[in-house]
């Protein structure tokens, strides 16, 4: 759940021992938390062993000061559902890569059941790597993962990136997991058109919010903890969705995380009677909503990274 680096926190190093989000990479840890929390349940939905080891003490004690999203941590956890389901069934329909964006503490190379032939490409900021790595040592993943230490603030690299792996499948599944909440719409787009100019990327997987839930979350005071550490939370736009699609993606999929964790189970009383109203699929600006959306490439060949950096 790692990004490219804020500014304000660039010089900061991953193992600070202040309890405050010091940057985006932190929330990594905070995440993995709520990960590790549904793993311990009798009845959890997914099993990952290795996100306590991962958060450590320093991620408890940020998650012990989010109080908005501790209220609402059935959204990570429907998230990560999702996720996992989109994953398996990509790779069932033929997905011969997995490129995780912005993978920062993710775990699925591990705890998933994935073909031990598969290439897993994890990116992200080389400090947030070389920690995961650390950790990970001694632990085997079930597939062919490789991780590449990459700023994406910086696009000549991560154009250079997406080309190489466009060479090396035919039909690639993108994750960006708790990536573009964090961006601009200019940031946005631009990430959207250079994986749509990318030929064999096939489909596009990531989470977004409605600006009715951006603004209830940006009046919180334990998420104004982003805004301190340079990483405010900035995308939320009016068409929901529909953002994408002029941007060389359709919607193939969406799914609401509050209706997800409606049928997992994972909601208080009062939350499971809000679940009882009709999905507005993001496309409603001013209900909240939050979702998991998966998108198919619609951009043909002739708008590739590499033919439209040629033609300029």
């Amino acid at each position: 759940m790692s990004l490219w680096r804020p500014h304000r926190a660039a010089s900061k190093s991953v193992a600070s021992d202040n309890d405050d989000l010091r940057n985006i990479s932190d929330t990594a840890r905070w995440v993995a938390i709520y990960r590790a929390i549904e793993s311990d349940r009798p009845d959890a939905l997914f099993h990952d062993p290795f996100a306590r080891r991962l958060a450590g003490e320093r991620g408890e004690r940020i998650a012990e000061t989010m109080e908005f999203a501790n209220r609402h941590a059935w959204s990570f956890v429907a998230r990560t559902v999702v996720f996992d389901r989109l994953i398996e069934d990509s790779i069932a329909s033929g997905a011969d890569m997995v490129v995780n964006l912005a993978a920062g503490l993710d775990t699925r190379p591990y705890r998933m059941a994935l073909p031990a032939n598969l290439p897993w490409i994890e990116v992200d900021l080389p400090g947030l790597l070389a920690y995961k790595i650390a950790v990970l040592a001694n632990e085997t993943p079930r597939c062919r993962l490789e991780r590449v230490a990459l700023d994406l603030a910086n696009v000549g690299a991560r154009r250079d990136l997406f080309n190489r792996l466009s060479q090396e499948a035919s039909r690639v599944l993108l994750i960006t997991e708790g990536l573009v909440v964090y961006l601009s719409d200019q940031e946005a787009v631009s990430l959207a058109e250079d994986l749509a100019g990318t030929p064999t990327f096939h489909r596009w997987a990531l989470d977004m919010v409605s600006p009715a839930l951006m603004q209830r979350m940006q009046k919180s005071g334990s998420l104004r903890s982003l805004e301190q550490a340079g990483a405010p939370l900035k995308f939320a736009p009016e068409e929901g969705p529909a953002f994408f699609e002029r941007h060389g993606w359709a919607l193939v999929d969406v799914q609401s995380m509050l209706h997800t964790a409606a049928r997992l189970k994972r909601l208080s009383f009062g939350m499971r009677l809000i679940a009882l109203l009709p999905d507005s699929k993001g496309r409603i600006a001013r209900s909240p909503w939050g979702g998991v959306c998966l998108f198919e490439r619609t951009w043909v060949r002739a708008t590739s990274i590499s033919d439209s950096r040629s033609s300029n």
